[in-house]
């Protein structure tokens, strides 16, 4: 057992960190982390050359190289905690320095939480989610194997938003509305537009603290929500015209989608039946409900990700915002497979979704082995063939499906905190990939270890 002092009891100076004599050591002891692992395995020049990212020669010095803004992303995903809260973490952890290739002194740490943000939008801009792959596939294939075998399925990654109804969305676009034009009638200096929001303050108030609400009070709150949404567009409208002033692109972006969640609104209201393109959120109009039928969540509010495995390794294939047939995706989804290992799939593992008659005749041309349900006669090698189905089920089933629960749970993904619809796909595939990174690390070191011992 180490010999471990109190600190209460220890009279002398404690040479933590010592590390220009220790470095060598301290390097050693990080490698053998799972943080190390995931260092190994991350080819973090080439994936900056991805991302397009340049250390810049003006301005500013940046405290994070390309690979320590690449790390850092990483990083966020692994530890699961805020920005703020990854800064601190990060000023008292010295693997967590080597990882983000920064050596930060005890007497000035990082105290700008936000850089964390700042360096997010600044990689969402440069991702390619393509050519990411290809770099990353590129360096982890000499660490897999049954590169002809592929599985796909899709999952949802939620966005972090309140559970819309429409009174809530209604509201919150009256609120938008008064601030600004409160704001404007201070600023242009002139008499603010009598409205009745201060009297449905309470009533919304009164109304939201009901346990149960009854159809018809929602009926009643719902109609004088869009009264008075109504009356606000119109007084802001008045004011914009009679009161020329430089709008920024923002804010005309959020008038637009106001005026878009009135129409929808109205309709709903007036016919009592959903509109396409519904916006549910107006601090995140790009997404849109998707209906998964589950028995705990039969809705949910996220970008819905078609992703390809080969030998436990994830990729993305496609990911949008709205709903979409996965069944559709199986030939791009083999594609994808065969572009980032440049083999030739043989066998292939999909939901029965995915088992319709043009994906059945794609992959019978193709020689693709699959776990679909056969149709017509049993055939030749009938039961060699259900013994393959079933082991290609149960792989899918426990290694592919698996690993959303574990990228969820376990890699910061179960509810997306993005402001962004940019930075929440950056954060989806920086999720992703870490959990890959790992796994691949493990098998890296592993490896070199067999190798050593050899």
């Amino acid at each position: 057992m180490p010999k471990i002092i109190r600190l209460s009891e220890f009279q002398y100076e404690i040479p933590i960190f010592a590390i220009n004599k220790d470095f060598d050591g301290f390097y050693a002891q990080f490698l053998k982390t799972d943080l190390g692992k995931i260092y190994l395995s991350t080819p973090f020049s080439e994936l900056g050359q991805s991302f397009k990212l340049k250390d810049s020669k003006k301005g500013t010095h940046c405290y994070f190289s390309p690979k320590g803004k690449i790390a850092l992303m990483m990083l966020k995903n692994y530890y699961g905690c805020s920005d703020k809260k990854l800064i601190e973490l990060l000023n008292g952890n010295i693997f967590m320095q080597f990882f983000c290739d920064i050596l930060i002194p005890i007497d000035k740490p990082l105290t700008n939480f936000k850089i964390v943000s700042q360096i997010r939008m600044e990689l969402s801009k440069g991702l390619n989610i393509r050519r990411s792959q290809e770099v990353l596939a590129k360096n982890w294939i000499p660490y897999m194997k049954d590169l002809d075998k592929m599985f796909t399925d899709a999952t949802c990654y939620e966005s972090e938003v309140r559970f819309p109804t429409n009174q809530k969305l209604l509201w919150e676009c009256v609120q938008w509305n008064y601030r600004q034009m409160e704001s404007l009638c201070r600023t242009l200096k002139i008499k603010l537009p009598r409205t009745k929001y201060l009297d449905w303050c309470r009533r919304y108030n009164e109304y939201s603290k009901k346990r149960k609400k009854q159809s018809k009070y929602r009926t009643k709150v719902t109609r004088g929500l869009l009264k008075l949404l109504y009356k606000l567009n119109g007084a802001l409208g008045q004011i914009e015209n009679q009161y020329p002033f430089g709008s920024t692109a923002k804010y005309k972006r959020q008038r637009s989608i106001i005026a878009k969640v009135y129409r929808q609104q109205a309709q709903i209201f007036k016919t009592g039946k959903s509109v396409p393109d519904r916006i549910v959120s107006i601090s995140k109009s790009y997404i849109r409900p998707i209906v998964r039928g589950k028995e705990t969540k039969q809705v949910e509010f996220g970008a819905k990700v078609n992703k390809v495995q080969i030998d436990g390794i994830n990729f993305i294939e496609h990911i949008q915002y709205r709903a979409f047939n996965e069944g559709t995706r199986l030939q791009s989804s083999v594609s994808c497979a065969q572009n980032l290992t440049k083999t030739k799939i043989k066998i292939l593992g999909a939901d029965a979704i995915y088992a319709t008659n043009k994906n059945r005749t794609f992959t019978s041309s193709r020689k693709i082995q699959t776990d679909f349900i056969r149709k017509g006669k049993a055939g030749k090698n009938k039961e060699q063939r259900k013994i393959l189905a079933r082991e290609i089920k149960k792989e899918r089933s426990t290694r592919l499906e698996g690993s959303f629960g574990k990228e969820k749970e376990h890699y910061n993904l179960k509810k997306i905190k993005a402001k962004t619809q940019k930075s929440e796909i950056l954060w989806i595939f920086f999720g992703i990939h870490t959990a890959n990174a790992l796994e691949i690390g493990r098998r890296i070191y592993s490896s070199r270890f067999k190798n050593l011992a050899a």
